[in-house]
């Protein structure tokens, strides 16, 4: 079973440079079977989500290579319409393919979806949009066969979700007619995407709001496409130097999305500079508390939620720390308390005491962010840290052990 061991108390210095957007790339790699050309997605990450999609993609007949940084994306031929049920539970995002099957093929085979553990994710509001949308939905209990042709018409999301909005885009942007979705989510990369369907030939606006409108297609074209810069990743390295008092250098920044964790920093000990996609900060290792609430964009995002506490763990006070958006997203604090912090945990609420040190321990990373937020913590921890479970962190960071080394942290894989 493969660990991270990592020695703490280490300053980094340096430079880092950031991936293109999981939360873009995934959907985008989806989005690039309703076109029978080619779709070039520049600068993507070969974390293992995206190597589970490049799976999923190629059950379907997609074939898929990368080339230098560039993943090539050739859907000319769909041969199936299935999605083995062992390759939905491995990735929560596998969902997306089948907004786009539909709008290509008109069928989708499909089990529900996997991923993170952070409690109940339904997908209800999946499957009552692409109802509303026309589509027929049969449902055993265990698979899920949807069939049929979207006419335009009004969904209404409950809540924005981020998944089913950008499922909801990729069924509807063939369909006959025209299709409002309100109270969608206004998350960056969800902009992002609609940016490169429209570059495919598709009919979008509105996006960034609550309330889309997509004015369907015939068809749909082949496109080269740059993601943005991932603001989760570059949120974690930033919160690695805070943590560390160190000076890192953040270049292929999206420095306009980031200001949720930056203007915090500002607001702390730290001083953090941002121009032209390059981010600088510089700490002193103190951190000052602060309470949050997670939620949809603007909010703070829930994906930052476990690294931020790991950080406030060491606040020289009490923060606050509420989670509206999963209700089992704390699932990590129990790693952190082993490691000595000190943690509350109350219904959507934490309630972190700060303390002056944190020391080694044998942890587990149970999911992608919070094993980041565990491994943050033993940056910063006097002594030697094992986290088990490190395949979770690799679902989303590319060379995570790497680029931290690369900045001096002493941290080690052993297979």
């Amino acid at each position: 079973m493969e660990k991270f061991v990592i020695r703490g108390r280490n300053r980094l210095y340096g430079s880092v440079r950031i991936e293109s957007a999981k939360n873009a790339v995934l959907p985008m790699m989806a989005a690039s079977v309703l076109t029978k050309e080619k779709v070039v997605i520049e600068n993507c990450p070969k974390i293992s989500d995206v190597l589970s999609l490049i799976e999923i993609l190629g059950r379907l007949g997609v074939k898929t290579e990368f080339y230098n940084e560039n993943l090539i994306v050739d859907s000319g031929e769909i041969t199936g319409d299935k999605i083995p049920e062992y390759l939905m539970k491995e990735l929560r995002s596998s969902i997306f393919v089948v907004g786009a099957l539909l709008s290509r093929t008109g069928s989708a085979e499909f089990s529900l979806p996997g991923g993170c553990n952070l409690g109940e994710r339904p997908i209800d509001f999946h499957i009552n949009g692409l109802k509303t949308l026309g589509y027929s939905v049969a449902d055993d209990g265990e698979i899920i066969k949807v069939s049929g042709k979207a006419t335009g018409s009004t969904v209404k999301l409950p809540f924005a979700s981020v998944g089913a909005t950008e499922n909801i885009i990729l069924a509807s942007v063939t369909a006959k007619g025209a299709t409002e979705i309100i109270n969608a989510a206004r998350e960056p990369e969800i902009v992002d995407l609609i940016g490169m369907l429209n570059s495919m030939g598709a009919k979008i606006s509105g996006a960034g709001t609550g309330r889309l409108s997509i004015e369907g297609v015939e068809r749909l074209y082949g496109t080269r496409y740059k993601p943005m810069s991932d603001r989760i990743e570059t949120g974690t390295y930033l919160i690695a130097a805070v943590m560390t008092g160190g000076k890192v250098r953040i270049t292929n920044a999206d420095t306009e999305n980031i200001s949720f964790i930056t203007d915090k920093f500002c607001n702390n000990t730290c001083k953090v500079d941002r121009i032209n996609g390059i981010i600088t900060i510089n700490s002193d290792g103190k951190v000052r508390p602060f309470d949050f609430s997670t939620g949809p964009f603007p909010a703070f995002p829930t994906d930052m939620q476990p690294q931020s506490v790991a950080m406030l763990s060491l606040a020289g006070g009490i923060s606050r720390v509420k989670e509206t958006v999963f209700k089992n997203r704390f699932g990590y604090v129990e790693s952190l308390n082993k490691m000595g912090a000190a943690i509350k945990v109350e219904g959507d609420t934490a309630t972190c005491y700060g303390v002056r040190r944190l020391h080694g321990e044998t942890v587990w990373a149970g999911d992608l962010r919070g094993g980041a937020g565990i491994c943050l913590a033993a940056l910063a921890a006097e002594g030697d840290s094992h986290v088990y479970g490190v395949e979770h962190i690799d679902r989303g960071y590319y060379a995570f052990e790497g680029k931290l080394k690369s900045l001096g942290a002493d941290i080690e894989r052993i297979y």
